[in-house]
């Protein structure tokens, strides 16, 4: 159910990117987001993490994080391929605009990023939550690897960045802060910021709360403070999404920051995939797993 929800997450998220046809009305929860798809990946990600699990057992988590991801871009590649060419999946214009054009089975090559970023959230995610059910001991750390945290959480939002960047036009920046096509590290540096400092804020003020206190508080808090900025962005011509993202929009708008409620909802999906890959990798850092 946790990777299904973090599955579900990514896919509501980035449903402008692709679109899933030919399933018929019952086999889709929003638009074009369809549960069979989402289950399809959910038993994909859950059977390969399990099975890693139990054959590697004895090499440590981030060796075995890089086997989940090598054997799930394989496998992903095969299925993205049958999906691909039954018709039932294509890709949005704004993504075939950034296709290089090598393929492989039928797939753009650009899978080979794709994949490995989207399945680390999502696993990040199971992996964070697992935490919390299972009751694992994690200890409270006091003297935080400040440098490590900011590390992953540049890691966490760039990477995350780079994959959506089709879904939204960064604009008028200065040229010298485009790293990739409209990806300026102004921006992006803008919402590391924010989100390191107050996972760092809220970790040292609330030491001894548990993992889903302290995520809800993290959500709560960096929601509040990105919607308003997000919204400048919109209205001051510096973020304009694409034909498919306001394809997709309702035209209601919000109250206070004036801006589509898609936009508002997809705050907190965006913020819940990184939080958690960030917050578990942090973790992994001060209790070695």
């Amino acid at each position: 159910a946790i990777i299904a929800a973090g599955v579900l997450i990514f896919e509501f998220f980035t449903a402008p990117m692709w679109n899933n046809h030919n399933m018929g009305q019952w086999a889709y929860i929003y638009q074009d987001v369809s549960w069979i798809l989402m289950l399809g990946w959910s038993t994909l990600v859950l059977g390969t993490v399990v099975l890693v699990d139990y054959f590697l057992a004895q090499m440590r988590l981030w060796q075995r994080f890089g086997a989940y991801l090598v054997v799930l871009t394989i496998l992903v590649i095969f299925f993205e391929g049958l999906v691909v060419n039954l018709g039932i999946r294509t890709y949005s214009p704004e993504v075939q605009a950034v296709f290089w054009g090598p393929t492989i089975l039928g797939v753009n090559i650009e899978v080979l990023y794709y994949v490995p970023v989207f399945m680390a959230l999502v696993i990040s995610f199971y992996k964070y939550w697992s935490l919390s059910l299972d009751d694992a001991l994690i200890a409270p750390v006091k003297k935080r690897h400040w440098l490590g945290s900011l590390v992953i959480s540049i890691l966490g939002v760039f990477l995350f960045e780079l994959m959506i960047e089709p879904m939204v036009v960064n604009a008028n920046l200065p040229a010298w802060s485009y790293i990739y096509h409209d990806v300026s590290f102004l921006m992006t540096g803008l919402w590391v910021l924010i989100i390191w400092l107050t996972l760092y804020a809220v970790d040292r003020l609330l030491i001894n709360f548990g993992l889903v206190a302290r995520f809800l508080v993290y959500l709560g808090v960096i929601g509040v403070l990105v919607l308003p900025i997000e919204a400048w962005f919109i209205h001051h011509g510096y973020r304009l999404y694409g034909p498919s993202a306001t394809a997709n929009f309702t035209g209601f708008e919000t109250i206070f920051a004036n801006v589509p409620v898609e936009v508002a909802f997809a705050v907190p999906l965006y913020l819940a995939l990184v939080i958690t890959f960030i917050r578990f990798w942090e973790i992994n850092l001060e209790n070695p797993l």
